[in-house]
């Protein structure tokens, strides 16, 4: 029989959860509304309570359309309008809080007069609805296609020009988005590929769930490859499934292992890890293992390794990889996320240098996640040139 004293341990973690997530809804929550309704804008008593409704309103929906969401329920109609509130509030409170920073040194200036609060609470609302609405877009559209070229010291010049074309992090999700994967599709090839990587986060459920989003990536074509690894998200939504599902379609998973191609003699191995969360998921035989991946390589060939996280470049390095691609970061989606993001990771986005001989890079993402908004992020296709040596790395 429990006691009552390890009933009351029990409970005090979620409790403190609970305090946790009621704290940072007041944070995000608490400077909008004061912006908007509070801060001497002075505006008309049933205006005042109107907004002070709607703000107390959302507020105490929010958590439980998120719970309905992405809970047990995976309602996905509840999901896309938590996902897009938490989008929506997430903008008000940072364009709020630069507000209320315009407002103190406007009223350090003596400038404004009477007129002043309401004047930058209506900045504050045009350019918080103005970014919404074309990071909307910028998120829905099919991603710009991004080139470079990248020197790759230990490259073959029978490999010289191959054309690696990166996805990542298209999270298929509760927008049914099936057509825009067609469309994405459809730029991939046109890109006339020699390898195709999905660098993880295929989606945002179950594979049964997002089957449809995920059919066109069978239509992929490329000439040597086309490789995928998971993501921290696979592992919210069967990864093993998902590696099966990949199979399905054609894509080689790279789960701790490599593939390599060839041409004019010379070769390339494409190695593939788990996702660094893989560990504690509780799946058998998942985790990031470079070791296992690389068993039976040839150490004298070039390596291109997929790892979902940028994170994983230390031991890439120490390995001696030739070139690691990651996604995760989506640059950051929303601004100035990209500045939390950094906290966590050693690279936002693009080509990076660590150590003497591996290179990384980052994509922002194909797709996006959460909140359908990607302000001062785009999303990308990136067509990556590999050069050998004797040619110059340029974007």
């Amino acid at each position: 029989m429990e006691i009552p004293e390890e009933r009351a341990r029990r409970g005090r973690p979620r409790w403190r959860r609970l305090a946790v997530v009621l704290l940072v809804l007041a944070v995000l929550f608490l400077p909008p509304w004061w912006m908007l309704f509070a801060s001497g804008v002075d505006w008309p008593f049933p205006v005042f309570v109107g907004g002070t409704v709607v703000f107390g309103g959302w507020l105490v929906s929010f958590p439980f359309l998120m719970i309905a969401g992405h809970g047990r329920r995976q309602d996905d109609r509840a999901a896309r309008v938590a996902d897009t509130s938490l989008g929506v509030i997430w903008v008000l409170f940072t364009w709020s809080v630069l507000g209320g920073l315009v407002d103190l040194v406007l009223i350090g200036l003596d400038v404004g007069g009477s007129g002043r609060a309401r004047a930058v609470a209506g900045a504050v609302a045009v350019v918080s609805a103005g970014l919404l609405a074309w990071g909307h877009h910028e998120a829905m559209r099919v991603p710009r296609v991004k080139r470079m070229e990248v020197h790759v010291l230990r490259l073959g010049p029978g490999l010289d020009g191959t054309r690696v074309v990166v996805m990542a992090d298209t999270h298929y999700g509760p927008i049914d988005r099936a057509d825009w994967s067609a469309r994405v599709t459809e730029v991939v090839n046109a890109l006339d590929p020699d390898v195709v990587v999905h660098a993880g986060d295929i989606a945002d459920g179950t594979p049964g769930r997002r089957r449809e989003q995920s059919a066109p990536l069978g239509t992929v074509r490329a000439r040597l490859a086309k490789v995928y690894v998971t993501g921290n998200h696979e592992y919210g939504g069967e990864a093993q499934g998902w590696l099966d599902r990949m199979a399905e379609l054609g894509w080689e998973p790279l789960h701790n292992r490599h593939v390599v191609v060839e041409r004019g003699g010379d070769a390339l191995v494409l190695a593939g890890v788990d996702d660094v969360t893989a560990e504690h998921s509780g799946l058998a035989g998942h985790r990031a293992d470079l070791g296992g991946a690389l068993t039976g390589a040839d150490p004298d060939q070039p390596v291109l390794l997929v790892a979902h996280q940028p994170k994983y470049v230390p031991q890439a390095a120490a390995a001696g990889i030739d070139l690691q691609i990651s996604g995760h970061t989506h640059g950051g989606q929303i601004w100035p996320f990209n500045f939390l993001v950094r906290v966590d990771q050693p690279v936002v986005h693009g080509l990076s240098r660590h150590g003497e001989r591996t290179q990384l890079y980052t994509s922002r993402g194909t797709g996006f996640w959460g909140p359908p908004f990607r302000i001062f992020a785009p999303s990308e296709i990136t067509l990556l040139t590999l050069r050998s040596s004797g040619t110059t790395a340029r974007s």
